[in-house]
Formats: C-alpha cells, sequence, structure tokens
C-alpha cells in the first residue's frame, strides 16, 4: 500500500475532514458501510461525511453520530437522476446549487470515492480541497463492476484493485490506500449497522407487517436484470415445502410486473401473500421479523445478510465472490455464475437456518 505524504499524516492527527462519495444503489451502498467504522476505529474525531442519491439516504440514518456512538456526521443528498428528468427546470438548478452549497459547506482532507463512475468523480471534483488533499478512487475495473476510466483522472491517488475483489474489500482497499493502512484482510469482520440499531428494530411496527403471519419467510424474487433471476418454478417448490413446516410465504414487488409475477406465485403456494408496497424503513422491520429471507442477488437480500438476519443469497447470474454474505453464521451462499442452485440446495440452506 503505497504511502501517504507527511503533510496528510499531520491532518490525519488534527481530526481531518473526510468526505465519502458512493451514490447509489441500494446494495453498493450497504457494502460500503464499513469502511465508515473501520475509519472510526482508528481515527474516532474526524469529521466523515457521505454524499450519495437522496432515494438511498434512509439506509445512512442509523449511522448518523447520536449520544451512543458516532458514525456519520453528515450525509449530503444528491438528487442526479430526478434532476436529470426534469433538465430544463428552473427547480432542477435550483436543487443542484443548493446540494453544492451543502458540499461545499466543509473542506476536506481526504476524499474517498469508491464506485468509479464519471458522476461520482464530479462530485470529488465539486467538493472543496486543499493543496494536500488526498483524492482515492479505483484505478481500474473490477469484473461484473460498472467502471467508466475517465474517472480515475479526477483522483490524485488512483487505487489498483484486483479484477475479482469483493465490493466490502475493495471499498476497504481504497480507504487504506487513501489513508495509508495496511489492508484490512476478512478476519476483521465488517461492521454495518450499530447492533443496538438493530436490536431497537420494532417488528410489527408497519402496517405491512401487520398483514403477515408469523413465522413467515420473505421471498426476494425480484431484480433488475433478468438473468439473475431464479425460476418461478424453482420459487414455487421452495415455496410450497416450506409452506408445508408452518412458514408463510411473503413475496414482495418493486414494479407493478413484479407483483403481477409476486401474484402468479402466490397463487400456486398454499396460505401465500404479496404484501402492499413497503419503503426502505419499513424493510428494516419487515426483514427483522422474518424467520428467514430468501432472495436473488438484489438489493434487499443484501439488505437481510448485512443486518445478519437468516439469509440464503440466491447467485444465478452473477458471481458469488462479487457480493456474497461471508460475515456471519446466519448467512448461506447458493449457487454461482450461470450456475442457478437446485430447489434442494436451497431447501438444505433453509433447513440449516431454521432449525
Amino acid at each position: 500500500m503505497s504511502d501517504v505524504p507527511a503533510n496528510i499524516l499531520k491532518n490525519v492527527s488534527l481530526r481531518p475532514k473526510i468526505l465519502l462519495v458512493k451514490l447509489s444503489s441500494l446494495g453498493d451502498v450497504l457494502h460500503n458501510l464499513p469502511i465508515v467504522w473501520d475509519l472510526r476505529a482508528r481515527l474516532p474525531d474526524a469529521q466523515i461525511d457521505w454524499v450519495m442519491e437522496e432515494g438511498y439516504v434512509n439506509l445512512l440514518r442509523p449511522l448518523l453520530t447520536n449520544e451512543n456512538f458516532r458514525g456519520i456526521d453528515r450525509i449530503i443528498p444528491f438528487g442526479l437522476r430526478r434532476w436529470k428528468k426534469n433538465l430544463f427546470k428552473l427547480s432542477s438548478w435550483k436543487e443542484f446549487f443548493s446540494f453544492k452549497h451543502q458540499l461545499q459547506a466543509s473542506t476536506y482532507d481526504i476524499i474517498i470515492e469508491t464506485q468509479g463512475l464519471l458522476k461520482s468523480a464530479l462530485v470529488c471534483a465539486l467538493a472543496n480541497k486543499e493543496a494536500h488533499t488526498v483524492i482515492a478512487g479505483l484505478a481500474n475495473k473490477t469484473e461484473f463492476s460498472g467502471y467508466e476510466p475517465i474517472a480515475r483522472y479526477f483522483y490524485s491517488q488512483p487505487v489498483q484493485v484486483p479484477v475479482q475483489c469483493h465490493t466490502v474489500d475493495r471499498s476497504r482497499w481504497v480507504m487504506c490506500s487513501a489513508l495509508g493502512w495496511p489492508l484490512i484482510d476478512r478476519v476483521s469482520a465488517p461492521q454495518f449497522y450499530p447492533e443496538s440499531y438493530v436490536d431497537s428494530l420494532e417488528v410489527g411496527s408497519s402496517k405491512v407487517t401487520q398483514t403477515m403471519k408469523k413465522p413467515y419467510v420473505l421471498c426476494f424474487h425480484s431484480t433488475a436484470r433478468e438473468a439473475k433471476r431464479w425460476s418461478n418454478e424453482n420459487w414455487i417448490s421452495l415455496g410450497k415445502e416450506l409452506a408445508s413446516r408452518g412458514y408463510q410465504i411473503v413475496l414482495p414487488w418493486g414494479n407493478a410486473e413484479e407483483k403481477l409475477v409476486s401474484a402468479s406465485i402466490a397463487g400456486q403456494i398454499p396460505g401465500a401473500i404479496v404484501p402492499d408496497a413497503f419503503s426502505i424503513d419499513e424493510a428494516f422491520s419487515i426483514i427483522k421479523g422474518a424467520s428467514l429471507t430468501v432472495g436473488v442477488d438484489t438489493g434487499l437480500t443484501h439488505l437481510a445478510a448485512v443486518l445478519n438476519k437468516p439469509t440464503i443469497e440466491i447467485y444465478c447470474d452473477s458471481p458469488l465472490w462479487k457480493t456474497e454474505g461471508y460475515w456471519s453464521s446466519t448467512i448461506r451462499n447458493v449457487g454461482d455464475m450461470k450456475n442457478p442452485p437446485t430447489v434442494a440446495h436451497v431447501l438444505q440452506a433453509a433447513s440449516e437456518l431454521l432449525l
């Protein structure tokens, strides 16, 4: 790992101001969370701010500094997805300049950009910096991840990472390079949410959970890319077997098309339900209340895994090494790239977790 210039080490000792740039999406944000605690463990008095797409802000609220712990000091919402749809509206430009004002309210010593896209690199360019500021970001593409090579020209410290690198490890790689620290290995299990926060989640606090009968199993069958889906026939077979063991099968959805698929699957499983739409906030308590979460490689499945709840992650057309939950005995990762698991394999994993 490259050394940090002496003047950076001096500023690190004087409560550095650190900006994290990871804009989206749900799973990527979740897998970036551990570097907050990695930084806080070594730099307890640092200011740590995070820029992210506004739609995912509620993922970070549980990490905001409070009387019980120090985590993130400031979340800076970024509305690019919405602004692009209304590019010629005055309101969009007013909101952009408001964002810029918030971003530039601090002058940062260290900027850590773990996405490797032009839009996130431009956020780094907009941020206020000192002459000594380290701007660390990805110098290369990792397999099966988005990357725009032009982004590296916005960094003062491009960081070369392995082409096959778990998303948690990749973020840690960039962070450690930015600070001149030894690379954190997997012996140091990543922390995502404070245990006190997870323990405080109220099961049944959501109106959606009131329609569910415990014990229930959440089945996240939907994902943005069709090839990553497990077949409907497999979900039906799995659901029937778990229903016969006394579990209610719950089939969430994210849009009208996914709701139709949920209804089709639920119609063939005794007692299964299709819940109303729920927010990210509600997802926390819904997942906590589940006896088991089974899902494909998608954000809400990863949320269950980072909450350390009993989770089966199903891989069909994405590599297991990229996002597998490796930090808890309550997680099972099944299947792999072009090698979806059988129903029997998933049922075996379910039996281990439902003991």
